[in-house]
């Protein structure tokens, strides 16, 4: 009897092992009010350039040891801290590799390696300026030149004078991060760039008066299922002058539908689409990486020992000195 046990029990050992695993389903949490839940606080860091290097031409994505090669390969080259490494001209005394946080992998789309962020055209690059566009940024070139680089703190751009990044916030060299909190009427993005706060309305109100204008625009949203589908108008239309702006030369026509999707435990699928026809020939798409991370948002204080804006107006200022003087009397 005791054999006949044994066997037993050695054949259910012997159909276990061939049986499939059992696959955990990951399910959408919800919160109390029975939104999707996409709260937590998200990194957006990736080695892919917004727009594709014409090296990969209209190769979107690339295969998975092309993607762990390019990533080594950009991770090594923006590591300037490293042995040999060039030295950065200009920044002798600028940042260590440290303080930076580019990422260390390609964004990814379906389990593909991304070759640019714009995966709206197919060539993924900004679609041309329209000739409308082309004449004003001719004419704002021709004022500008005018100018010397640091005439005043006007001539500066909205990054370096500490007011905007833009939004919605590109991947950048560090604080890449943003929190998301929800309520019942509302969904908030704080960006830990500049600690700019988007507040977005999904109690169906309309867009703000066309004459207030804000530098992260306005936004209002609903849900289509489990998307979060976020239109922004009402930009300001200096953001064009953002050094990071997400847009380039769109200014007050800029028109952003974004869309948040939460696809597992730690992976927001973000994507947006950038109208204006003003200013471009047809629309653009953008996917950024979205990464749960357990960190903390920490307050960016940009203008607290910001010395950079006063030294360069007191450097351009120096050298109109230093070329009155040189000049014969």
């Amino acid at each position: 009897m005791s054999r006949f046990f044994s066997f037993v029990a050695i054949a259910l050992v012997f159909l276990s092992a061939s049986l499939p695993a059992q696959v955990k389903t990951w399910t959408q949490p919800r919160t109390p009010d029975g939104q999707p839940d996409i709260q937590g606080i998200w990194n957006n860091s990736t080695l892919t350039p917004l727009e594709r290097s014409r090296a990969f031409a209209n190769k979107q994505f690339l295969a998975e040891k092309e993607t762990v090669e390019l990533e080594n390969k950009l991770a090594e080259q923006g590591n300037w801290d490293r042995p040999g490494a060039p030295q950065q001209p200009g920044t002798g005394l600028g940042y260590n590799y440290a303080f930076w946080d580019a990422g260390t992998k390609l964004a990814r789309l379906d389990g593909r390696g991304l070759t640019s962020l714009i995966i709206d055209p197919p060539d993924g690059r900004i679609p041309s300026l329209t000739p409308e566009a082309q004449k004003r940024e001719a004419a704002r070139q021709q004022a500008r030149s005018k100018r010397g680089p640091a005439d005043s703190w006007l001539d500066l751009n909205l990054a370096e004078r500490c007011l905007t990044r833009g939004s919605p916030k590109l991947p950048g060299g560090y604080n890449n991060n943003m929190q998301i909190v929800q309520t019942s009427d509302a969904v908030m993005i704080v960006q830990e760039m500049l600690h700019e706060v988007r507040v977005i309305h999904l109690d169906g109100r309309s867009h703000l008066p066309p004459n207030v204008r804000q530098w992260v625009g306005d936004s209002t949203g609903h849900w289509e299922g489990d998307t979060l589908v976020v239109d922004t108008t009402n930009y300001n239309d200096d953001v064009r002058y953002a050094s990071f702006n997400c847009c380039g030369p769109a200014g007050e026509g800029l028109h952003i539908v974004e869309r948040f999707r939460r696809v597992d435990e730690n992976t927001i699928d973000f994507r947006y689409t950038v109208e204006d026809p003003s200013t471009y020939t047809r629309p653009w798409t953008v996917a950024v990486p979205m990464t749960r991370i357990e960190d903390k948002i920490y307050e960016y204080a940009c203008h607290e020992g910001n010395y950079s804006m006063e030294d360069v107006l007191k450097g351009a200022r120096a050298e109109e000195a230093a070329g009155a003087a040189a000049k014969p009397k």
